[in-house]
């Protein structure tokens, strides 16, 4: 039976906090033990926004309109809503309220007590409280600090604006013994303290929420923090699995896409660790087997991919001359091995297509190993496939996009079928990919990524690390970072006049480790290759200097 998957229900949650003598407090709440939904666990007031949050008269009374209070959200419409259910949870649960009358008062401790009564008992509700009390919201006070999504698989979800304030003055807070059962008052970095130690239950939200509050040294500081964010991402958990048992993903988080793709409804058994020799089925048509082969250069270890059916596959980078591997390989394909392609000839891709083919007959098809260094001069292909070209094999179409400039030989391969490029070391995951002159050139590098933003993708399958979506996105960000760098040698160039390479190094580099010169020395090398050929440098005797505006 498919699992269903819960669309999220809009909420808001407000963090109120207060200066202390050790440094700001944050006030954190219990939630009954009967719960339905995180029974026990210590929350910041929230709870769903309800439909009389949208009342048209929120944008008369409260010092913030609806247009405002949605742009900030990145909402058409409807923002402040989350603003209004904020303040109105808030009230509710801890008796906390942030409004007042015309003047900013706010009725006595005694008046609120018995307004947050009736309320409970379902015979005021918040809107009609305001209208008759004359108490207008003071949403302006609030941040927006963050937003949360519940992740798929749980019983109840939540799409959660978190805001932060500065807490009412003079008010007493209590729990309202029906959601909540204690309250307290403290310090971010305790609150993690005594989660850590068992004696706080919290959920993955609220712990990164504190971490995020932790290390400032007044409530004024936090607000100014909040105020200053350009942008609040949204953040959508996912549950995996690894090593050490359960585990919780962010965007950002390398394994993060790959489970959203394997797992989409959440039940964590997908792992989130990449496991050299354990196959990793991707698609119907894709699975995947990592070399032992883990490294600097290599994370992980170089993944292998077989593709196809059960009738006829090909395999993309056999991968290092490592019997484990070679093992793993004729394992999992069987006797439907049919294709041996590979990307490039660096000598933890194509090494593997020999003994493989010994084994299976299969058909290699490459491009020959240029003659330098690092490079499998022992790889001798079948055949030579042409850019553009299209295999067919098993139910699943390869075509081929010649994509040099990491390696002049350098070829991937778009699974048609799924929009799925094979790109080697074209793109990896978690690293910069090293352009290694002579056979790494700088400026066929840009082209290669340039030209990817024409093809239709949907996933990236790279020879290092997990899936990646969003392709042209990637590709973006790897030009961006690419032109930046390059901007930087020829900031450097500029200012220095005329520099030996090796005087250059630790000026446009200075923000790579000493360990790692030597390596960013070779791309060095491939910016300034590429900024002669364009006539922007050129190099005299030994010293590199701008040319040109």
């Amino acid at each position: 039976m498919t699992p269903t998957l819960l669309i999220p229900r809009p909420a808001a949650t407000l963090i109120l906090a207060r200066d202390g003598d050790q440094g700001p407090e944050i006030f954190m709440m219990q939630r009954t033990l009967k719960a339905n939904f995180v029974a026990g666990a210590y929350v910041f007031p929230g709870g769903a926004v309800d439909p009389a949050d949208h009342d048209p008269w929120w944008s008369e009374s409260a010092d913030l309109d609806d247009s405002a209070a949605s742009r900030i959200l990145g909402l058409e419409s409807g923002g402040l809503a989350y603003w209004v259910a904020a303040v109105r949870e808030c009230f509710e649960e801890s008796g906390l309220l942030l409004a007042g009358d015309v003047a900013g008062r706010t009725p006595g401790a005694a008046e609120l007590a018995a307004l947050r009564a009736r309320s409970a008992a379902g015979e005021l509700d918040f809107n009609t409280l305001c209208r008759e009390r004359r108490l207008f919201p003071a949403l302006s006070s609030l941040r927006y600090f963050s937003h949360w999504i519940t992740p798929p698989g749980l019983p109840r979800r939540f799409d959660t604006r978190f805001f932060l304030a500065a807490a009412p003055a003079e008010q007493i807070a209590a729990a309202d013994q029906v959601e909540t059962i204690a309250h307290d008052w403290l310090r971010p970095e305790d609150a993690l303290a005594r989660q850590q130690r068992g004696e706080m239950e919290m959920v993955f939200a609220t712990i990164q929420t504190l971490r995020a509050l932790s290390g400032f040294g007044s409530v004024e500081a936090m607000l100014a923090h909040a105020h200053a964010q350009e942008a609040v991402p949204a953040l959508m958990p996912r549950v995996s699995t690894g090593s050490k048992g359960r585990r919780m993903l962010l965007p950002g988080d390398r394994a993060y896409a790959e489970v959203g793709k394997l797992d989409p409804f959440g039940e964590g058994q997908t792992w989130s660790e990449i496991v050299p020799g354990k196959p990793v089925r991707l698609s119907e048509r894709v699975l995947r087997l990592t070399a032992p082969n883990p490294g600097y250069m290599t994370g992980p270890g170089t993944n292998s991919y077989l593709v196809g059916d059960a009738t006829a596959l090909a395999v993309i980078d056999p991968g290092p001359d490592d019997a484990a591997h070679i093992e793993a390989l004729l394992r999992e394909s069987g006797a439907a091995l049919r294709l041996i392609l590979t990307t490039h000839t660096h000598l933890d891709h194509s090494p593997a297509a020999r003994r493989l083919k010994e084994a299976t007959g299969a058909e290699v098809l490459g491009m020959p190993a240029p003659p330098h260094a690092r490079q499998d001069q022992a790889f001798a292909p079948d055949r030579v496939p042409a850019h553009g070209e299209r295999i067919a094999i098993g139910g699943a179409t390869l075509r081929v996009v010649h994509t040099p400039g990491h390696a002049s030989n350098h070829l991937c391969y778009l699974l048609e079928e799924e929009r799925m490029l094979f790109t080697g070391d074209h793109i990896m995951q978690g690293s910069t990919v090293v352009i290694n002159p002579p056979d790494g050139n700088m400026q066929a590098y840009f082209a290669s990524l340039q030209s990817l933003l024409e093809e239709d993708l949907e996933w990236l399958a790279p020879g290092h690390g997990f899936l990646i979506d969003q392709p042209h996105r990637a590709v973006r960000r790897l030009l961006a970072h690419r032109q930046s760098r390059e901007d930087k040698v020829l900031r450097v160039l500029r200012e220095a006049g005329a520099a030996a390479m090796q005087a250059l190094l630790p000026r446009v580099y200075d923000d790579v480790p000493a360990e790692r010169l030597a390596m960013a020395e070779r791309s060095l090398l491939a910016h300034l290759e590429k900024l002669a050929a364009e006539g922007r440098a050129s190099l005299d005797n030994g010293a590199w200097r701008a040319s040109g505006g």
